[in-house]
Protein backbone atom coordinates (compact mmCIF):
# COMPACT_ATOMS: atom_id res chain seq x y z
CA UNK A 1 0.00 0.00 0.00
CA UNK A 2 2.81 2.42 0.72
CA UNK A 3 4.70 1.60 -2.35
CA UNK A 4 1.84 2.19 -4.52
CA UNK A 5 1.31 5.61 -2.48
CA UNK A 6 4.90 6.77 -3.79
CA UNK A 7 4.59 5.46 -7.05
CA UNK A 8 1.44 7.19 -7.20
CA UNK A 9 3.20 10.34 -6.10
CA UNK A 10 6.57 9.92 -8.46
CA UNK A 11 4.25 9.51 -11.03
CA UNK A 12 2.61 12.93 -9.93
CA UNK A 13 5.67 14.72 -9.29
CA UNK A 14 7.16 13.93 -13.14
CA UNK A 15 4.12 14.74 -14.78
CA UNK A 16 4.15 18.28 -12.34
CA UNK A 17 7.36 18.42 -13.87
CA UNK A 18 6.50 17.90 -17.60
CA UNK A 19 3.79 19.96 -17.59
CA UNK A 20 6.14 23.07 -15.84
CA UNK A 21 8.93 22.48 -18.31
CA UNK A 22 6.04 22.39 -21.28
CA UNK A 23 4.27 25.53 -19.91
CA UNK A 24 7.46 27.62 -18.99
CA UNK A 25 6.33 27.55 -15.19
CA UNK A 26 9.48 25.84 -13.88
CA UNK A 27 12.64 27.49 -15.00
CA UNK A 28 13.25 31.06 -15.21
CA UNK A 29 16.06 33.19 -17.46
CA UNK A 30 16.63 36.92 -14.99
CA UNK A 31 18.95 39.34 -17.70
CA UNK A 32 21.92 41.24 -16.16
CA UNK A 33 20.91 44.52 -14.42
CA UNK A 34 17.68 43.12 -14.02
CA UNK A 35 15.50 41.65 -10.47
CA UNK A 36 12.65 39.38 -10.40
CA UNK A 37 9.97 39.88 -7.77
CA UNK A 38 8.74 35.87 -7.24
CA UNK A 39 5.15 35.69 -4.99
CA UNK A 40 4.06 32.56 -3.96
CA UNK A 41 0.28 31.83 -3.96
CA UNK A 42 -0.20 35.94 -4.36
CA UNK A 43 2.34 36.75 -1.41
CA UNK A 44 5.37 37.98 -1.21
CA UNK A 45 8.41 35.07 -1.24
CA UNK A 46 11.71 36.24 -2.58
CA UNK A 47 13.10 38.71 -5.20
CA UNK A 48 16.41 36.98 -7.53
CA UNK A 49 19.02 38.52 -9.22
CA UNK A 50 20.72 37.71 -13.02
CA UNK A 51 20.95 34.29 -13.77
CA UNK A 52 19.43 30.81 -14.15
CA UNK A 53 16.14 30.37 -11.58
CA UNK A 54 13.12 27.56 -10.92
CA UNK A 55 10.15 27.80 -9.24
CA UNK A 56 7.43 25.56 -8.40
CA UNK A 57 4.59 25.85 -11.36
CA UNK A 58 1.44 27.33 -10.66
CA UNK A 59 2.45 28.34 -7.04
CA UNK A 60 4.89 30.22 -7.74
CA UNK A 61 5.18 33.41 -10.39
CA UNK A 62 6.58 36.06 -11.14
CA UNK A 63 5.06 39.03 -10.28
CA UNK A 64 7.14 41.94 -12.00
CA UNK A 65 10.63 41.99 -13.43
CA UNK A 66 12.84 45.40 -12.33
CA UNK A 67 15.24 47.00 -14.28
CA UNK A 68 18.42 48.25 -12.64
CA UNK A 69 19.62 50.51 -15.23
CA UNK A 70 19.09 54.07 -15.13
CA UNK A 71 16.44 55.42 -17.23
CA UNK A 72 15.58 58.85 -18.54
CA UNK A 73 11.85 60.65 -18.18
CA UNK A 74 10.99 64.26 -20.00
CA UNK A 75 8.19 66.22 -19.88
CA UNK A 76 7.22 70.13 -20.24
CA UNK A 77 5.92 72.26 -18.07
CA UNK A 78 4.85 75.79 -17.48
CA UNK A 79 5.73 78.24 -15.03
CA UNK A 80 5.84 81.75 -14.05
CA UNK A 81 8.64 83.96 -12.92
CA UNK A 82 9.08 86.50 -10.59
CA UNK A 83 8.57 89.08 -13.03
CA UNK A 84 5.26 87.90 -14.60
CA UNK A 85 6.40 86.26 -17.40
CA UNK A 86 5.15 82.51 -18.23
CA UNK A 87 7.80 80.54 -19.65
CA UNK A 88 8.22 76.74 -20.51
CA UNK A 89 10.60 74.50 -19.12
CA UNK A 90 11.95 71.37 -20.85
CA UNK A 91 12.63 68.72 -17.48
CA UNK A 92 15.00 65.53 -18.01
CA UNK A 93 15.08 63.92 -15.05
CA UNK A 94 17.50 60.04 -14.84
CA UNK A 95 16.84 57.94 -11.83
CA UNK A 96 17.16 54.32 -10.99
CA UNK A 97 15.91 51.57 -8.66
CA UNK A 98 17.69 52.03 -5.91
CA UNK A 99 20.50 49.41 -5.31
CA UNK A 100 19.87 49.03 -1.30
CA UNK A 101 19.42 45.89 -0.16
CA UNK A 102 18.48 46.95 3.38
CA UNK A 103 18.37 43.69 6.49
CA UNK A 104 15.23 42.55 4.97
CA UNK A 105 13.84 42.06 1.28
CA UNK A 106 11.26 44.19 2.60
CA UNK A 107 13.73 47.16 2.65
CA UNK A 108 15.16 47.19 -0.53
CA UNK A 109 14.81 49.33 -3.10
CA UNK A 110 13.40 46.71 -5.29
CA UNK A 111 10.53 46.00 -3.05
CA UNK A 112 9.83 49.38 -2.28
CA UNK A 113 9.96 50.18 -6.42
CA UNK A 114 7.33 47.63 -6.81
CA UNK A 115 5.02 47.37 -3.99
CA UNK A 116 5.23 51.09 -2.55
CA UNK A 117 3.64 53.16 -5.78
CA UNK A 118 1.32 52.41 -8.32
CA UNK A 119 2.75 55.02 -10.68
CA UNK A 120 5.86 55.59 -9.36
CA UNK A 121 7.40 57.99 -12.36
CA UNK A 122 4.11 59.98 -12.98
CA UNK A 123 4.54 60.54 -8.85
CA UNK A 124 7.98 61.34 -9.66
CA UNK A 125 7.27 63.59 -12.28
CA UNK A 126 4.26 65.31 -10.25
CA UNK A 127 7.17 66.06 -7.44
CA UNK A 128 9.70 67.58 -9.94
CA UNK A 129 6.76 69.55 -11.07
CA UNK A 130 5.49 70.85 -7.69
CA UNK A 131 8.92 71.93 -6.42
CA UNK A 132 9.67 73.49 -9.62
CA UNK A 133 6.63 75.98 -9.29
CA UNK A 134 7.78 76.56 -5.90
CA UNK A 135 11.19 77.61 -6.59
CA UNK A 136 11.11 79.47 -10.03
CA UNK A 137 8.76 82.56 -8.81
CA UNK A 138 11.68 83.75 -6.61
CA UNK A 139 13.93 84.63 -9.33
CA UNK A 140 13.47 86.90 -12.34
CA UNK A 141 13.81 86.00 -15.63
CA UNK A 142 17.76 86.68 -16.53
CA UNK A 143 18.05 85.10 -13.07
CA UNK A 144 16.59 82.02 -14.29
CA UNK A 145 18.80 81.90 -17.66
CA UNK A 146 22.11 82.59 -15.09
CA UNK A 147 20.80 80.19 -12.53
CA UNK A 148 19.19 77.42 -14.43
CA UNK A 149 21.70 74.81 -12.92
CA UNK A 150 21.63 75.93 -9.47
CA UNK A 151 17.73 75.93 -9.66
CA UNK A 152 17.69 72.02 -11.03
CA UNK A 153 20.09 70.96 -8.54
CA UNK A 154 17.90 72.43 -5.48
CA UNK A 155 15.07 70.27 -7.29
CA UNK A 156 16.91 67.15 -7.78
CA UNK A 157 17.88 67.17 -3.77
CA UNK A 158 14.18 68.13 -2.64
CA UNK A 159 12.99 65.41 -5.31
CA UNK A 160 15.48 62.62 -4.09
CA UNK A 161 14.71 62.57 -0.82
CA UNK A 162 10.87 62.01 -1.29
CA UNK A 163 11.62 59.59 -4.00
CA UNK A 164 14.18 57.34 -1.72
CA UNK A 165 11.40 56.11 0.52
CA UNK A 166 9.84 54.50 -2.56
CA UNK A 167 12.94 52.89 -3.64
CA UNK A 168 13.94 55.47 -6.11
CA UNK A 169 17.40 57.18 -6.77
CA UNK A 170 16.87 60.23 -8.27
CA UNK A 171 20.42 60.69 -10.31
CA UNK A 172 19.77 64.23 -11.72
CA UNK A 173 17.35 66.95 -12.81
CA UNK A 174 17.96 68.81 -16.06
CA UNK A 175 16.67 71.74 -17.35
CA UNK A 176 17.36 71.13 -20.98
CA UNK A 177 15.41 74.16 -22.98
CA UNK A 178 13.94 77.27 -21.70
CA UNK A 179 10.89 78.94 -24.08
CA UNK A 180 10.12 82.38 -24.26
CA UNK A 181 6.98 84.25 -25.23
CA UNK A 182 7.77 85.43 -28.95
CA UNK A 183 6.71 88.95 -28.18
CA UNK A 184 9.67 88.64 -24.87
CA UNK A 185 12.00 86.59 -27.13
CA UNK A 186 11.83 89.63 -29.79
CA UNK A 187 12.35 92.45 -26.88
CA UNK A 188 15.34 90.61 -25.46
CA UNK A 189 16.64 90.64 -28.79
CA UNK A 190 15.95 94.46 -29.97
CA UNK A 191 17.35 94.92 -26.07
CA UNK A 192 20.30 92.82 -26.66
CA UNK A 193 21.30 94.77 -30.16
CA UNK A 194 20.74 98.14 -28.33
CA UNK A 195 23.36 97.13 -25.98
CA UNK A 196 25.76 95.87 -28.60
CA UNK A 197 24.92 99.22 -30.57
CA UNK A 198 26.07 101.06 -27.77
CA UNK A 199 28.98 99.44 -26.65
CA UNK A 200 29.72 100.17 -30.33
CA UNK A 201 30.07 103.33 -30.24
CA UNK A 202 31.14 103.53 -27.05
CA UNK A 203 34.31 101.98 -28.38
CA UNK A 204 34.14 104.14 -31.71
CA UNK A 205 34.18 107.05 -29.70
CA UNK A 206 36.77 106.18 -27.27
CA UNK A 207 39.14 105.43 -30.73
CA UNK A 208 38.24 108.79 -32.31
CA UNK A 209 39.47 110.70 -28.95
CA UNK A 210 42.20 108.40 -28.79
CA UNK A 211 42.96 109.38 -32.43
CA UNK A 212 42.45 113.43 -31.91
CA UNK A 213 44.55 112.93 -28.74
CA UNK A 214 47.51 111.67 -30.80
CA UNK A 215 47.45 114.06 -33.83
CA UNK A 216 47.50 116.95 -30.99
CA UNK A 217 50.68 115.44 -29.47
CA UNK A 218 52.19 114.82 -32.79
CA UNK A 219 51.15 118.48 -33.98
CA UNK A 220 52.50 119.98 -30.72
CA UNK A 221 55.68 118.24 -30.60
CA UNK A 222 56.15 119.09 -34.40
CA UNK A 223 55.75 122.94 -33.84
CA UNK A 224 58.18 122.13 -30.50
CA UNK A 225 60.54 120.81 -33.00
CA UNK A 226 59.84 123.72 -36.03
CA UNK A 227 60.04 126.20 -33.13
CA UNK A 228 63.70 124.93 -32.49
CA UNK A 229 64.39 124.81 -36.40
CA UNK A 230 63.45 128.61 -36.59
CA UNK A 231 65.23 129.38 -33.30
CA UNK A 232 68.59 127.29 -34.67
CA UNK A 233 67.91 128.84 -37.78
CA UNK A 234 67.43 132.90 -36.95
CA UNK A 235 70.81 132.22 -34.92
CA UNK A 236 72.51 130.98 -37.60
CA UNK A 237 71.57 133.87 -39.80
CA UNK A 238 71.96 136.48 -37.04
CA UNK A 239 75.70 134.91 -36.69
CA UNK A 240 76.03 134.61 -40.83
CA UNK A 241 75.03 138.95 -40.95
CA UNK A 242 77.59 139.32 -38.29
CA UNK A 243 80.74 137.58 -39.75
CA UNK A 244 79.67 139.18 -43.13
CA UNK A 245 79.57 142.89 -41.66
CA UNK A 246 83.08 141.77 -39.50
CA UNK A 247 84.39 140.70 -42.80
CA UNK A 248 83.39 143.75 -45.11
CA UNK A 249 84.55 146.07 -42.16
CA UNK A 250 88.06 144.33 -42.63
CA UNK A 251 88.67 145.71 -46.07
CA UNK A 252 88.25 149.32 -44.69
CA UNK A 253 84.85 149.97 -45.40
CA UNK A 254 82.71 152.16 -42.91
CA UNK A 255 80.27 150.77 -40.78
CA UNK A 256 77.42 152.83 -42.41
CA UNK A 257 78.68 151.55 -45.64
CA UNK A 258 78.90 148.16 -44.70
CA UNK A 259 74.96 147.97 -43.59
CA UNK A 260 74.15 149.95 -47.13
CA UNK A 261 76.31 147.02 -49.06
CA UNK A 262 74.47 144.48 -47.23
CA UNK A 263 71.16 145.37 -47.22
CA UNK A 264 72.01 145.72 -50.61
CA UNK A 265 72.79 142.60 -51.29
CA UNK A 266 69.83 140.87 -49.23
CA UNK A 267 67.34 143.17 -51.68
CA UNK A 268 69.09 142.16 -54.70
CA UNK A 269 68.44 138.34 -53.50
CA UNK A 270 65.11 139.10 -52.54
CA UNK A 271 64.10 140.36 -56.20
CA UNK A 272 65.89 137.47 -57.70
CA UNK A 273 63.71 134.91 -56.13
CA UNK A 274 60.71 136.91 -56.45
CA UNK A 275 61.37 136.99 -60.29
CA UNK A 276 61.30 133.20 -60.64
CA UNK A 277 58.48 133.00 -58.70
CA UNK A 278 56.43 133.67 -62.11
CA UNK A 279 53.76 135.02 -60.04
CA UNK A 280 51.35 137.49 -62.59
CA UNK A 281 51.67 139.93 -59.81
CA UNK A 282 52.71 143.75 -60.65
CA UNK A 283 55.07 145.42 -57.82
CA UNK A 284 56.00 149.22 -58.21
CA UNK A 285 59.67 150.58 -56.70
CA UNK A 286 61.70 152.64 -56.73
CA UNK A 287 64.73 152.65 -59.20
CA UNK A 288 66.77 153.72 -56.67
CA UNK A 289 67.93 151.17 -53.77
CA UNK A 290 68.19 153.83 -51.61
CA UNK A 291 64.74 154.80 -51.42
CA UNK A 292 63.33 151.69 -50.86
CA UNK A 293 63.46 152.64 -46.98
CA UNK A 294 61.67 156.05 -47.43
CA UNK A 295 59.29 154.20 -49.23
CA UNK A 296 58.22 151.94 -47.06
CA UNK A 297 57.80 154.66 -44.17
CA UNK A 298 55.82 156.70 -46.98
CA UNK A 299 53.07 153.75 -46.68
CA UNK A 300 53.02 153.67 -43.10
CA UNK A 301 52.38 156.84 -42.85
CA UNK A 302 49.74 156.49 -45.34
CA UNK A 303 48.32 153.82 -44.03
CA UNK A 304 48.20 155.58 -40.75
CA UNK A 305 46.46 159.43 -41.87
CA UNK A 306 43.88 157.13 -43.41
CA UNK A 307 42.83 155.45 -40.48
CA UNK A 308 42.62 158.63 -38.01
CA UNK A 309 40.85 160.78 -41.39
CA UNK A 310 37.69 161.78 -40.01
CA UNK A 311 34.77 161.43 -42.47
CA UNK A 312 32.86 164.90 -42.61
CA UNK A 313 28.80 164.53 -41.71
CA UNK A 314 26.42 164.69 -44.74
CA UNK A 315 24.97 168.28 -45.09
CA UNK A 316 21.31 168.32 -44.42
CA UNK A 317 19.01 168.20 -47.73
CA UNK A 318 16.48 171.05 -47.73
Amino acid sequence: MFGSFIGVLVVLVVVFVIVGIVTGNLFYVVKQQHAVIIERLGKFHRIVGAGFHAKIPFVDRKAATVSLRTMKNGFNIDVKTQDNVTIGLEVSAQYHVSYETGSTPQQSGVYKSYYMLQQPVAQMRDFITDALRSSIPVYTLDEVFAKKDDIARDVNDTVSEQMTAYGFTLVSTLITKIALPAEVEDSMNQINAAQRTKAAAQDLAEADRIRRVTEAQAEAEAMEKSGEGIANQRKAIAAGISDSLATIQETGVSAAEANQLFMFTQWTEMMGEFAKAGKASTVVLPSDFTQTAGMFEQMVAAGAAGRDATVPPARPQQ
